[in-house]
């Protein structure tokens, strides 16, 4: 074998050992995107973009659709029928410093819509640290709603009402100026 086909030779091989390496870095990086995806979503759903909160438990996503939390209830903001409900501002001010602007992710139950056509959902929040904040169980612990679940909707009723207790022992949000 002859100098050039030497050199040949292991600039091939070091461009297939380079190319294998890189293909390693490539599925792997793709393996850990996809591992922290699947834990830090770790939930069933539809990722959606907030555009727009509309009150403490009411939020607008791309499309334009409404989405309605389930199991939650916050005072009211919006309804021209009532007036603006104690601790109302603050919800609807927490609310929209969480998720407005923000990818989260829209669990459902059983019910598709309520009344008013809106999307009824769970509402998961993926953080920076690779943590989920459930929406609108934060809502009740922190004490910006109280629980309220409408069966057939009930699939974290019980977890809502341990936060709605701590909530109101701890004397938060609502519990402790309304």
């Amino acid at each position: 074998m002859d100098r050039n086909s030497k050199i040949l030779s292991l600039l091939t091989l070091v461009i297939l050992l380079g190319g294998l390496f890189l293909l390693w870095q490539i599925l792997t990086s793709f393996e850990k995107k996809e591992a922290t995806f699947s834990s830090v979503i770790g939930i069933e759903g539809e990722k959606v973009a907030v555009t727009k909160v509309i009150d403490g438990d009411t939020i607008e996503i791309e499309g334009g659709k409404k989405v309605r939390y389930l199991g939650i209830d916050t005072p009211e903001t919006k309804d021209p029928r009532r007036a603006v409900e104690c601790f109302g501002k603050q919800a609807y001010m927490e609310n929209k410093q969480l998720v407005e602007g923000e990818q989260v992710i829209l669990q459902k139950d059983v019910s598709e819509t309520d009344k008013y056509n809106r999307l009824l959902r769970y509402v998961f929040l993926p953080l920076d640290d690779g943590n989920i904040l459930f929406v609108n169980d934060y809502l009740i612990r922190e004490g910006f709603a109280t629980a309220l679940t409408y069966p057939p909707d009930v699939k974290y009723s019980e977890q809502f009402l341990k936060a709605q207790q701590q909530a109101k022992e701890s004397k938060k949000g609502l519990w402790g100026e309304c």
